[in-house]
């Protein structure tokens, strides 16, 4: 009974003691230290915003042509007498090279006929030239033969006044003076026939020298040369076929040049016009638009869709007179010289007509605030402040241009720009920014359109 007593009274007594020792363990704890929660600082890109050289950039697409092509048609008819052996399609001939003869006898005997007829002209007028001369100088025989006649007249009627003749004397002489004078109007009116004459061989001669030249020009036709170097196109006619005036005979394609009629949306061609500023231009003046894109300066680089290694410098030559209205689309007709040359088998070939292009058309260097596109927020940039916390600003977007973006207003050169995703988005939220210098300059390369500077 006892020992039941004493375990009734050291049980409470070791919980009292435990409590006793719980709260003096607490009470003699130092108070513990708060520290103030945030976020930690975040690491980020940032790139430096600047002023850059930057060429607006636009792509057409369109299929190469011939800057010249020739289709031959017969001037003449006729049975063909010669094919050149590389009168084929495809082939290349130097120009000059003779390609094609019309058989040429009945115009060389037309020819012939034509030399004929202005020989005998010819003849005609030296012999009246001669009859002319001829005339001349019995004129002037007569003319003295009447002077004489004249005065042995004059001569006699003196005498007969004196009565030392007869009459009929003086009456045989006079006769004889009128006769003279009848021979000399004779020959001074068939000596005035002789300029109308001369007038209509003249003519003659010149009509002849016409069907001659007509002949000649005729039979010259005959004969097919190429104007100028060329790769044959299709041939339609075979030697010893007869054509007609007007048959195609074939194509020829010049091989100095070609053409690329490239389509090009619309607003993809007002960015390149934002070197021109509010300025007016008239462009009803004859020659204006080729002073306008002279003035434009665009470089226009061809490439082959799908196949980007191999590049041809263009010049844009002309604007389409109208909008495709289905399209929104503007016409643009780009130059390529010498299209045959540096060809690289399997990397860069000739310009072939109906090859399908890129034209990339670039505009001179302008300075501009440019800024990747992945840094802009739904119209804001997040900037890293000097004090390396986040900023937000709202900026003034002027041209998207793929991975770029002008702005204007918002931010100044020379602030941080973050080009990387951050969450959360809190103003002023700590930042521990890495600048990358590469990014910079392969942006600048990118907004000179170097295409080797795309990220």
């Amino acid at each position: 009974m006892k020992t039941l007593l004493q375990k009734a009274y050291i049980l409470p007594l070791i919980v009292v003691l435990a409590l006793a020792l719980v709260i003096f363990k607490v009470t003699s704890k130092p108070p513990l230290e708060h520290e103030t929660a945030g976020f930690p600082a975040k690491t980020v890109e940032v790139i430096r915003a600047n002023y850059l050289p930057f060429r607006a950039h636009a792509v057409a697409y369109g299929h190469v042509a011939p800057a010249v092509l020739l289709k031959a048609k017969a001037e003449v008819s006729g049975k063909i007498s010669y094919r050149h052996p590389s009168l084929k399609k495809g082939a290349s001939l130097a120009a000059g090279t003779l390609v094609l003869r019309i058989e040429p006898t009945t115009f060389e005997f037309s020819r012939d006929q034509s030399a004929a007829g202005l020989s005998a002209s010819q003849s005609s007028l030296r012999q009246l030239e001669v009859e002319e001369e001829t005339t001349r100088r019995s004129l002037d025989i007569a003319k003295k033969n009447l002077l004489v006649g004249e005065k042995e007249l004059a001569r006699l009627e003196t005498v007969w006044q004196e009565k030392l003749i007869a009459r009929a004397t003086v009456d045989t002489e006079e006769q004889k003076v009128l006769q003279l004078r009848q021979q000399v109007a004779d020959l001074q009116g068939k000596l005035a026939t002789y300029t109308s004459r001369k007038a209509a061989i003249l003519a003659q001669i010149k009509q002849s020298k016409t069907k001659l030249a007509q002949s000649q020009d005729t039979l010259g036709r005959t004969e097919i040369r190429l104007p100028f170097d060329a790769r044959i196109g299709s041939v339609n006619v075979e030697e010893g076929e007869f054509v007609g005036v007007g048959n195609l005979l074939f194509e020829a394609l010049g091989t100095e040049a070609v053409e690329i009629d490239a389509r090009l949306p619309t607003h993809q061609f007002r960015p390149l016009l934002l070197g021109f500023g509010p300025t007016a231009m008239n462009l009803q003046a004859p020659n204006s638009l080729h002073q306008v894109l002279d003035k434009m300066a665009l470089q226009a680089r061809v490439h082959l869709v799908g196949q980007t290694q191999a590049h041809w410098q263009g010049k844009l030559l002309r604007i389409s007179e109208s909008i495709d209205p289905l399209r929104d689309t503007l016409g643009l007709t780009i130059r390529v010289e010498h299209p045959y040359e540096k060809v690289i088998p399997g990397i860069r070939p000739p310009l072939l007509k109906g090859m399908y292009t890129a034209v990339e058309l670039l505009a001179p260097p302008r300075k501009a605030l440019v800024l990747p596109r992945k840094a802009i927020h739904q119209g804001r940039v997040y900037l890293a402040t000097p004090d390396n916390t986040l900023t937000i600003r709202n900026v003034n977007i002027v041209h998207k241009q793929g991975p770029l973006v002008i702005v204007d207003g918002g931010i100044e050169a020379g602030e941080r720009i973050i080009i990387t995703d951050i969450i959360p988005i809190i103003e002023g939220l700590p930042l521990e920014p890495v600048l990358n210098s590469e990014y910079e300059q392969a942006l600048a390369q990118q907004a000179l359109g170097n295409p080797g500077g795309e990220q």
